[in-house]
């Protein structure tokens, strides 16, 4: 029997029955996060990995960048299929109840701290608690888990570990790790990372779901077991004070990054009155275009940064084939709004780059033309 999930009274009329049939608990359950502006994904049946689809994007090398599935309504990619469309969510899982729901944590401005509870040996002292160091005079005997090295940095901070806080909601895992959800108030990105890194990491054993990542949602089903929500509070709470300095400090927050809308550059505008072009209008479109872009680099997501990309390379190629932008300077400025906007996704850019262009190439366009 699947467990139930504990809801606040004032929820009854969304709370989840218990239930033999494991996929009517997963309706349930994906509608009830998506309430709350959680947005959800499928997860394969009795697993805890997103759902495939098509056998197109199980291909290597394909992204969800320009992917058929998503806009015809279709789970593909994790959770970048994340929605809160309730219609497509009845249509998800009401078609195929054996899924299982994802969260998608940035959209949902969740921070989750993930705990794993299986027993290992220690690694090196300067990776149980990156940047704190750890004389090898301290008796480190019975550390062995992720709610160990929490509970040293808890204490270190003199908090009580996270693992205790009943102010929020906590998952157990099937595995015996738990799942400690928070919420932020920041607009900036909070990123994840696996505590076995040695790169970004907040303590061995504790990962941190956050942009970029998901979780699975209390309730879902695995062969392993269920997540269950543990007695206590049902709703994020938001994340501590010491605890989000500790995340910014081991480097899971994202520098804010908000560029200035770039002029079309002086080589790009020679380019177009060398091909003989009406300089004034071409040069209002590319602007235009690219300002869309790099506007997109003043919010970390739910820009449509994708589509504004693909529009504006569509848009450029147009200018290409009408001869009134060289295709090399059309490239070069597309690479360095996107770079802009989105710093570190330069192969995702490029993708979306010259699937636009060949497109835009394919119907020229003579912007200012009277028709």
């Amino acid at each position: 029997m699947p467990a139930e999930l504990r809801f606040p009274a004032s929820d009854s009329a969304q709370r989840p029955m218990q239930s033999s049939v494991a996929g009517a608990q997963s309706l349930t359950t994906a509608l009830w996060c998506a309430s709350r502006g959680w947005p959800v994904h499928p997860l394969a049946p009795g697993r805890k990995t997103p759902a495939a689809n098509c056998d197109t994007c199980r291909q290597p090398g394909h992204t969800a960048a320009g992917c058929s599935c998503l806009p015809a309504g279709r789970w593909c990619h994790g959770f970048h299929a994340a929605t809160l469309d309730t219609a497509r969510i009845n249509a998800w899982w009401g078609t195929h109840p054996a899924l299982g729901v994802g969260v998608a944590c940035g959209p949902a401005e969740l921070i989750v701290i993930d705990i794993d509870a299986h027993r290992a040996a220690l690694p090196g002292r300067d990776r149980i608690l990156p940047g704190i160091p750890i004389g090898d005079h301290i008796n480190l005997t019975g550390l062995s888990t992720g709610f160990h090295t929490l509970a040293v940095l808890a204490a270190l901070r003199q908090q009580p570990s996270p693992a205790e806080d009943t102010s929020t909601l906590r998952v157990r895992t099937p595995s015996g790790g738990l799942h400690i959800w928070y919420r932020t108030d920041q607009p900036r990105r909070w990123l994840c990372s696996a505590g076995s890194s040695a790169g970004r990491a907040l303590a061995w054993q504790v990962d941190v779901r956050a942009h970029g990542g998901y979780i699975i949602a209390p309730g879902t089903i695995t062969r392993a077991g269920t997540y269950t929500a543990l007695p206590g509070a049902t709703e994020p709470a938001l994340l501590p004070g010491w605890l989000a300095h500790d995340l910014q400090r081991t480097g899971h927050l994202q520098a804010p990054a908000v560029p200035t809308p770039r002029p079309v550059p002086p080589r790009a505008a020679q380019a177009v009155i060398a091909a003989g072009g009406d300089n004034t209008h071409v040069r209002r479109t590319i602007n235009s275009v690219l300002e869309g872009v790099t506007d997109c680099g003043r919010i970390s997501e739910g820009a449509g940064f994708s589509s504004t990309l693909n529009r504006a390379a569509y848009t450029l190629g147009g200018l290409v084939a009408a001869s009134l932008l060289p295709r090399s300077e059309a490239e070069s400025l597309l690479r360095a709004a996107a770079a802009a906007a989105r710093p570190g996704q330069e192969r995702r850019a490029e993708q979306i780059i010259r699937s636009g262009l060949a497109a835009g190439t394919q119907r020229p366009l003579h912007p200012g033309s009277r028709t």
